[in-house]
C-alpha cells in the first residue's frame, strides 16, 4: 500500500504553522510543552483546521470531507454493522502492528503485535484474515472494513505476496502468515471486505494514529 500523502497542522508549537513533512512538524513541536498539532490528510483540511480551534479536532481521527456534497451522496455512509481493522510499521521493513475495532464505538476487538520486523501490507493482510475468524467464531453477520486495496487482494487470492524474506529476526511473524494462509485455504466466509472511503469518511477507525 502506498504510503499517504499528510499535512501537519501545529496550532501551539515553537514555530505554529502547516507543514508536508512529519520530520518538519516534529522539529516544530519537540520540546514544546502542550503542543497541539494534528495530521490531515489534505492541505485544505489542513488549512481549515489551522484556522479553527484544536479543541475541535482533537482526539478525533474523522475529521470531515473535502468531497463535494454529490460525491459524499454517490458514496454514502458507513456501514457501522461493521469491524475496522489496520496496521502501522515503523519503517518498511519495520517494528508492526495490527487491530481491529468496532467501527461505531471504536472499541478494540483484537491486536496483535508488535512484531520485530514486518511490512504494512503484512499487517493489513493478517488484519483481515483475524477479523475474518474473529467474526466467524462470534458467527457474526457484521462486515469488515479496510483501507488496504493490496491487503483485499492478497486475500480475495489467498496469498502473502510479500517481498520481504524470513529471516530468524521475523519467523514468528511468517508463522503468523502461514496460519493465516492455512485458515483461508481451510475455511469459507461470507463476510464482505470493504474498502473504507478515507476521503469521504477520514481515517478508518482503526488506525493506529501514527504520523
Amino acid at each position: 500500500m502506498a504510503k499517504k500523502e499528510k499535512f501537519y497542522t501545529v496550532w501551539k508549537g515553537k514555530r505554529p504553522g502547516i507543514y508536508t513533512t512529519w520530520n518538519d512538524c516534529k522539529a516544530a513541536i519537540s520540546g514544546y510543552r502542550g503542543a497541539q498539532y494534528k495530521s490531515f490528510s489534505t492541505f485544505d483540511a489542513a488549512k481549515k483546521a489551522y484556522n479553527g480551534n484544536y479543541d475541535d479536532f482533537k482526539g478525533k481521527k474523522k475529521v470531515g470531507s473535502e468531497l463535494t456534497q454529490e460525491q459524499l451522496l454517490k458514496i454514502g455512509r458507513p456501514n457501522y454493522h461493521s469491524i475496522s481493522v489496520d496496521a502501522a510499521s515503523s519503517g518498511n521493513p519495520g517494528i508492526m502492528e495490527y487491530q481491529g475495532v468496532d467501527t461505531k464505538t471504536g472499541k478494540k476487538l483484537f491486536k496483535q503485535g508488535p512484531f520485530e520486523e514486518g511490512t504494512n501490507n503484512i499487517g493489513e493482510f493478517l488484519a483481515i484474515v483475524h477479523g475474518l475468524a474473529f467474526l466467524k467464531e462470534q458467527k457474526s453477520d457484521r462486515i469488515i472494513y479496510t483501507d488496504s486495496r493490496t491487503a483485499m487482494s492478497w486475500v480475495r487470492k489467498r496469498t502473502c505476496n510479500t517481498k520481504l524474506k524470513e529471516t530468524s529476526k521475523n519467523r514468528v511473524l511468517f508463522d503468523l502468515i502461514r496460519r493465516a494462509l492455512q485458515w483461508l485455504k481451510s475455511n469459507t466466509y461470507d463476510t464482505p471486505i470493504v474498502k473504507w472511503e478515507t476521503k469521504a469518511w477520514g481515517e478508518i477507525p482503526a488506525d493506529f494514529g501514527r504520523k
